[in-house]
């Protein structure tokens, strides 16, 4: 059963003078996206292919998401997953090789609330640095939410 981790963007820096695709990270997104990368080191089967959107902070948040992983997960940074459209991304998703195990999108709002829904009939909100896993059979199927939130958001683990 395939697995979908599906990862908005950390929170971006407004005050840069940059054009969309160049807007970098914030402080305030350069703490929480570690904290992603963390709750999913601990929660999640290794990602085996990371689909993040070409976007300066989509790139930026995935790296410090990644740094947090304890296996090396390569970057694949794709034009198609640039994108604010729900469908282009549930598209990107049905295109992904069958044999594939566990995949991740890094991408945009209103796009990522768009493919969660899409794919499990859940409308779940996606704040900068959110995370949704989603349980699928196959990537053409919908499935089902495992969880969402804000990892930085979530209380310490007592375990």
């Amino acid at each position: 059963m395939p697995t979908l981790v599906v990862i908005r963007h950390a929170k971006s820096d407004w005050d840069v003078p940059a054009d969309d695709r160049h807007r970098p990270l914030a402080a305030r997104g350069r703490r929480q996206a570690p904290e992603s990368g963390r709750w999913i080191a601990e929660e999640v089967e290794a990602i085996v292919l990371p689909l993040v959107s070409v976007a300066q902070r989509a790139r930026e948040a995935w790296e410090l998401v990644s740094a947090q992983l304890p296996y090396a997960a390569r970057q694949v940074f794709d034009e198609a997953a640039y994108t604010f459209s729900g469908d282009d991304l549930v598209e990107v998703v049905r295109a992904l090789p069958r044999e594939l195990s566990v995949a991740a999108v890094v991408s945009h709002n209103p796009a990522v609330e768009e493919l969660v829904r899409s794919l499990t009939g859940e409308w779940v909100p996606m704040p900068t640095a959110a995370v949704a896993v989603i349980d699928l059979p196959s990537w053409r199927d919908r499935g089902g939410l495992r969880w969402a939130g804000r990892p930085a958001d979530q209380p310490p683990s007592t375990q």
